[in-house]
């Protein structure tokens, strides 16, 4: 009888479509190789074949990157996102603040209050003017 291992975590998993590669994996390397290929053969002639490969692999390793590059289950922009945000767009110091519920209670019963007030006092003024008429 044939042995077949099961993964425990069945979340990492990922539904291969051709070639043992995901749909993810074929787009990238789809991209790669629509730029790779006419790069080298249009730059073969003018700057030589190694260096011409040379240029091809650089341009295409962010492809790769793209594709294969995962940690923790995460794919390679959404990691490279989440460190432009803490190096570059989010303050270095970020201060401990808590949502002090007490004080919003206050103010909201102050503002009550305040509603009160201009409504019985609107209702003061009416009264009044009716007793005047």
């Amino acid at each position: 009888m044939a042995y077949v291992p099961v993964p425990k975590d069945l979340n990492a998993v990922k539904t291969k479509v051709m070639f043992n590669l995901t749909k993810r994996q074929l787009i990238c390397f789809g991209a790669g190789g629509a730029l790779g290929l006419p790069l080298f053969f249009l730059t073969k002639s003018h700057i030589g074949s190694s260096a011409a490969a040379i240029l091809m692999v650089m341009a295409v390793i962010p492809f790769m990157l793209l594709a294969m590059y995962e940690k923790n289950g995460r794919p390679f922009e959404k990691i490279a996102k989440n460190m432009l945000n803490v190096m570059f767009l989010r303050p270095k110091q970020r201060p401990y603040k808590t949502a002090n519920y007490y004080s919003m209670l206050e103010k909201q019963d102050k503002f009550d209050r305040e509603v009160k007030s201009i409504v019985s006092g609107s209702n003061q003024s009416t009264a009044k003017a009716d007793k005047r008429s």
